[in-house]
């Protein structure tokens, strides 16, 4: 590397800053900063594809650093290398409200952060969606303007969480070749050695997954500059087992769990200065050393510049836009003819089938959008006839088979929709959304634009039994800001809440879906999208209103049935369908009342626990549905078995009014 400064000096401004910003914070993790310092150092000055003009440059490297807890790591590389996101005082107001140095990387406050890392684990995971989103879109649009790689830092409590072996057995399955795990491999968790907890060969481990791996010395310059080129050179993921030393340079903590995280102290910090040759005053960095990191950090521009040229020459410019835009063709005209012919059709079906009928459409339609299915494609009716399967041998497909790894694909779902180029969608059961929550509430935090499709999606999946029978997750999901969770009663509505899905691109959707045919309850004013207000008054009553049935899914035909039993009873009641809370708590005031009728009683049928229910109904509301686990019977006999039919509100609306 052809510069005045050495590179032990520019590895210790990151160490400076690290372990001021956390010393002057009193909180933090120094120790992986200290650590990893050589590595990234050679890695974002003489490896990484980026460009820090433009921390959103389409085909640059990603870099994730999965072991979120050492953010200063990636907050000093962003200040160093010329990042307009990470200023001296954010570094100097590390983890202070306002600042963009929070405790934990998010994407959506700092730019040049690729995603939310912090869980363990999440990190690489996220990390093999962006790989796979990198292999697709290079089939698509080619060399020219597709060609980079994803590299990351895990740590061993990365590696101890569930989801890595998920995403490390995907991606050595895809061969992704262009995904670069850098391992930090310093034998230390929080509670001390990992010979406490763990005695797992990772590279054994890597090795029979698919990977290729290496160990080196993770403090050696010249070990680190041979890893990184090689590395690049395979036709394999990469594993790097980067021997280092946590807390490097601390006197009395080096090597140790209490080196992990936490202000050392004035007196160890003293002592890191003494040992790594830094006599500077805190958070400053002499201008020779700013100035080569600034000179190094952009050694990839030029690059970018060349890209740039190419994009404008290429004949696939306005499709490559568009789908890094994830642009939409017309999503509504495509929906609005298949309601009609769902109504022409006078079908009844399992809104998962009816799902799968609008896909057809919606997939042919939109080049972008990528499915797959935790094993379960003929369950979830999530393959499309013109989907391939995404494989080594044909990244240009777009259809993931998953294989049975729910967290590992929400969160790689996650990870191509960061990317961008690709509007992610896959399905599983309801009930493993427990499975895959950590991730799916990751992507709610960081606003994904990815569609969850939960099918037997209640009791009503009958003879499976309660394991497989979700009573509280539809209220779960619910309960998790920025998500939107859709539950639609029939043909119609199901093919409104997909379009209201992929609308939603500032955060990341559930439609839960029945196994069990259902009744088409919506058979007119199908031009308009009514479920885009949430919830809208499906059938008025006859005669005088006394009660509200509100209901969602499955149970709008209950409602239905009940509403005509009590009108025999000389009981006026409206139905109100509300296939998604969220979007009906976005509606003012006045509309909300008036579709719940203002001060009428309300009774709520859903096959799920009431939690959720009151906002809308009052405490003292009806609420026909679940208050424990289900049980192993055909659907309809558990319906009437839980009291959930037609007979059942009738009752509780008796015993309201």
């Amino acid at each position: 590397m052809m510069m005045s400064v050495e590179h032990k000096d520019m590895a210790n401004a990151i160490r400076a800053l690290s372990m001021d910003a956390v010393e002057q914070a009193k909180s933090g993790h120094v120790g992986l900063p200290l650590g990893m310092a050589d590595i990234a150092t050679i890695l974002w000055t003489h490896y990484l594809k980026h460009d820090p003009s433009d921390p959103t440059w389409p085909d640059r490297d990603r870099f994730v650093l999965s072991a979120g807890h050492g953010s200063m790591l990636i907050y000093s590389l962003l200040h160093l290398t010329g990042y307009d996101s990470v200023s001296r005082d954010d570094i100097r107001n590390f983890r202070q409200l306002g600042s963009k140095t929070p405790g934990h990387p998010e994407n959506f406050v700092t730019p040049g952060v690729e995603t939310t890392t912090g869980p363990l684990g999440q990190g690489l995971a996220t990390a093999v969606g962006m790989a796979i989103a990198e292999r697709h879109l290079n089939a698509r649009f080619g060399d020219d303007l597709v060609d980079h790689k994803t590299w990351v830092i895990a740590g061993d409590g990365c590696l101890m969480e569930g989801v890595s072996q998920e995403a490390i057995t995907l991606a050595g399955h895809m061969k992704l070749n262009k995904l670069i795990v850098l391992f930090d491999d310093n034998e230390v968790t929080i509670d001390g050695s990992t010979e406490l907890s763990d005695s797992t060969d990772q590279c054994k481990r890597f090795e029979a997954a698919g990977w290729v791996t290496k160990r080196i010395d993770g403090h050696k310059t010249e070990d680190i500059y041979d890893a990184l080129a090689w590395a690049q050179e395979q036709d394999k993921p990469v594993m790097i087992a980067c021997k280092t030393i946590i807390g490097y340079g601390a006197p009395t903590i080096a090597g140790t769990g209490k080196a992990h995280g936490g202000p050392y102290g004035a007196e160890e910090i003293a002592g890191i200065r003494k040992n790594i040759g830094w006599d500077h005053p805190p958070f400053d960095i002499p201008e020779d050393i700013e100035h080569a990191w600034k000179r190094e950090g952009a050694h990839a521009a030029h690059l970018h510049g060349e890209w740039a040229k190419r994009l404008e020459a290429s004949g696939k410019k306005a499709d490559f836009e568009q789908a890094m835009a994830c642009e939409l063709s017309d999503v509504a005209a495509i929906v609005r003819a298949h309601k009609k012919d769902v109504v022409e059709g006078g079908k009844d079906d399992a809104t998962r089938k009816w799902s799968g009928a609008v896909l057809e459409k919606l997939t042919e339609a939109i080049p972008h959008m990528v499915g797959g299915s935790a094993d379960l494609s003929g369950s979830n009716n999530t393959k499309a006839k013109c989907q391939e399967p995404m494989t080594p041998d044909n990244w240009g497909g777009r259809y993931i088979h998953y294989g049975v790894r729910e967290h590992g694909m929400a969160a790689a779902m996650n990870g191509m929709a960061l990317h961008k180029g690709i509007i992610p969608y896959s399905g599983t059961f309801l009930v493993f959304a427990d499975y895959s929550r950590a991730a799916i509430r990751l992507g709610a935090l960081m606003g994904t634009n990815v569609v969850h499709v939960m099918t037997h999606d209640s009791i009503g999946l009958g003879e499976d039994g309660p394991t497989h029978q979700p009573v509280e997750h539809v209220a779960s999901l619910r309960a998790m800001p920025n998500m939107m969770v859709f539950r639609p009663a029939d043909g119609v509505e199901t093919a409104e809440c997909w379009e209201l899905a992929l609308k939603h691109q500032t955060g990341p959707s559930t439609i839960a879906l029945t196994r069990q045919t259902v009744k088409s309850v919506r058979t007119e004013h199908v031009e308009e999208n009514l479920s885009a207000r949430g919830g809208y008054v499906l059938s008025p009553a006859k005669g005088e209103e006394k009660v509200v049935l509100v209901a969602t899914g499955s149970e709008v035909e209950i409602a239905v049935a009940a509403q005509a039993a009590l009108e025999e009873k000389g009981i006026g009641a409206r139905v109100v369908s509300m296939p998604c809370m969220e979007l009906f708590e976005a509606q003012d005031a006045a509309y909300q009342s008036r579709t719940l009728g203002g001060d009428l009683p309300k009774v709520a049928i859903e096959a799920g626990v009431r939690f959720g229910w009151d906002r809308w109904i009052g405490h003292d509301g009806g609420f026909v549905g679940m208050d424990s686990f289900g049980a192993s019977a055909p659907y309809k006999d558990l319906y009437k078995r839980f009291g959930i039919t037609p007979e059942g509100v009738v009752g509780a609306v008796e015993a309201l009014l």
